[in-house]
């Protein structure tokens, strides 16, 4: 599923953070505050399946991948224990497994153990794909590039807006349409009203 949405005031919050180097990036921001709280509230996408579709694992971590493309190929490490970082130490992190990975220094550890992931493709100025999910996990999202588009208001008026597009690929063996859109509304309601998720900072 495809979701289009415009990002507010979500670009504006770059803010410095004195202990770091790091600034609260969009991916950031988009992995700690909205995907890892909606995985709270929809843990079947944070979860595995048995290759019989027997037995469904639910994870308590929150290690969620990012894909990125290297000189090496693709790679895709992943942040642990995400829902207990801060978004400093989420984006302290995702510099880290970027210079290792495009160094092709990353560990075995860095590269497995993932549980949901998000793909960057705006990155490399994508704007739609279909994510093809990583066994075991059983959801994955990616993050097309930002554009200027027009938008009418609640006026009829036509207005610049910053509109990101998002697709979805989830296992139907274990999660419906119905869930996956849900989730995507609530992430889609995070990253509309990052009020909602400052509330949540550790």
């Amino acid at each position: 599923m495809i979701l289009s949405f415009p990002l507010l005031y979500l670009l504006f919050l770059q803010i410095p953070y004195p202990f770091c180097v790091q600034m609260l990036t969009l991916h950031s921001l988009s992995i700690k505050q909205a995907a890892s709280l909606g995985l709270l509230q929809f843990p079947i996408l944070n979860s595995s399946v048995d290759e019989n579709c027997q037995n469904i694992t639910y994870k308590a971590s929150h290690n969620i991948g990012i894909a990125m493309d290297t000189e090496q190929g693709l790679i895709v490490p992943n942040v642990k224990n995400v829902q207990i970082r801060s978004v400093f130490e989420i984006a302290t992190e995702l510099n880290r497994l970027q210079k290792l990975g495009s160094a092709g220094q990353l560990s075995t550890s860095d590269l497995t153990g993932g549980t949901f992931t998000l793909s960057n493709i705006g990155s490399i100025g994508g704007t739609y794909t279909k994510p093809v999910i990583l066994p075991p996990e059983v959801a994955i999202g990616a993050l097309g590039s930002i554009m200027a588009l027009p938008r009418f208001n609640q006026k009829g008026e036509v207005y610049k807006a910053q509109i990101m597009n998002v697709s979805w690929s989830a296992d139907h063996r274990i999660i419906d349409g119905a869930t996956m859109s849900r989730f995507s509304n609530l992430w889609k309601s995070y990253l509309e009203n990052p009020a909602f998720m400052l509330l949540d900072l550790k």
